[in-house]
């Protein structure tokens, strides 16, 4: 897998990829439009920042790459790549609880908060991706 040098793209498969955990500097990209939605990405080595509608959807630090991203209340699934471990946050429903699987195996399950929050943590390799699964319970 390699960075999104476009910042953020529709795949040919229909999903979202975006970031690139190898700039030095904030770059940012607004206004793509996906699904009847309006997107903007944040991103750079310390951060990656995707909005929906001013919503955001995923967050993670440091930063890093997302492949095949879909989703819905449901199930989010995507890839991702990062220069080492990560945190990301994902907005979901609120006080529901997910089941986590990384690279096919179950890594427990997560509550979200009031706000909808989804928080979890990664060990990554650079240069290597794991897939993610996140599913309601």
């Amino acid at each position: 897998m390699s960075v999104i040098e476009e910042l953020i793209r529709k795949d040919d498969a229909g999903t979202l990829s975006f970031g690139n955990y190898q700039l030095d500097a904030k770059t940012k990209k607004s206004d793509f439009h996906y699904e009847g939605a309006s997107y903007k990405i944040k991103t750079f080595k310390e951060i990656t920042k995707l909005e929906k509608n001013g919503a955001l959807v995923y967050e993670s630090v440091p930063g890093s790459t997302v492949t095949g991203f879909r989703g819905n209340s449901e199930v989010v699934e995507f890839d991702v790549e990062a220069p080492g471990d990560i945190s990301f946050t994902l907005e979901m429903e609120p006080s529901t609880e997910y089941k986590l699987v990384v690279d096919g195996v179950s890594a427990g399950r997560i509550q979200t908060n009031v706000g909808g929050k989804l928080n979890a943590s990664l060990s990554l390799n650079e240069g290597s991706k794991s897939g993610i699964k996140i599913v309601k319970c």
